[in-house]
């Protein structure tokens, strides 16, 4: 079971102990999300991406089946250009040895999750890690699933075993603590403003033109 602590300072995830992997946003998965607004998700997880890049920490890109399921969404492979995503064929992300390798390389025990979808490939790579113990985090409102019951059942069954529930902004902040930390403030300040809550129109025009395409 993940050993996070619920109280105090150390429940807070700091920018030196962390490392994000983010599952799956792809133009299939997104369009069969029906708990969230899509748009408003691609808007969020390009929001989270920018504030690890913004934090140094370590992020891990991954796809499943990416010739069917389509490539990353482009506003999200535009943070890290550079970048291959690990494209899977386990559902379970958590069971590919690359992506768990790519983790155990950091060095680094506070995981944080954000991916498409909840129920499935979150849960299971989350539920798994909790096992092994990392202090796992969740970015429900970068993750979604193909119905609200299904993320909300997803976020309740991964809260009793010990995963932490969290949103992007909210992540931004507990990363940020000090306001006096200029070199990040700026950065984090512009990735709320244009991502907080409002959904990108290059976005939406992607996730439109590749709805049930699986380009």
């Amino acid at each position: 079971m993940s050993t996070v602590s619920g109280t105090g300072l150390q429940a807070l995830p700091t920018f030196v102990e962390s490392v994000l992997v983010l599952i799956d946003h792809q133009p299939f998965h997104f369009a069969h999300v029906n708990s969230h607004e899509p748009t408003l998700i691609a808007n969020n997880v390009i929001g989270l991406a920018e504030t690890a890049k913004a934090f140094c920490v370590p992020t891990i890109l991954t796809t499943m089946v990416e010739e069917r399921g389509g490539c990353l969404v482009q506003g999200l492979q535009d943070v890290f250009p550079e970048r291959k995503p690990i494209d899977r064929t386990f559902i379970n992300a958590w069971q590919d040895d690359r992506v768990v390798e790519a983790v155990k390389a950091t060095g680094r025990r506070k995981l944080i999750i954000a991916g498409l979808w909840t129920e499935i490939c979150v849960a299971m790579s989350a539920l798994q890690a909790a096992g092994e113990g990392f202090e796992v985090y969740v970015v429900t409102d970068a993750s979604g699933g193909v119905s609200k019951e299904a993320h909300d059942v997803a976020v309740r069954r991964m809260v009793q075993a010990g995963v932490v529930p969290i949103t992007w902004s909210a992540l931004t902040d507990e990363l940020q603590r000090d306001g006096a930390w200029e070199e990040t403030t700026q950065p984090v300040a512009q990735a709320q403003t244009e991502y907080d809550g409002v959904a990108s129109g290059r976005e939406a025009e992607l996730l439109a033109s590749h709805a049930g395409t699986g380009d």
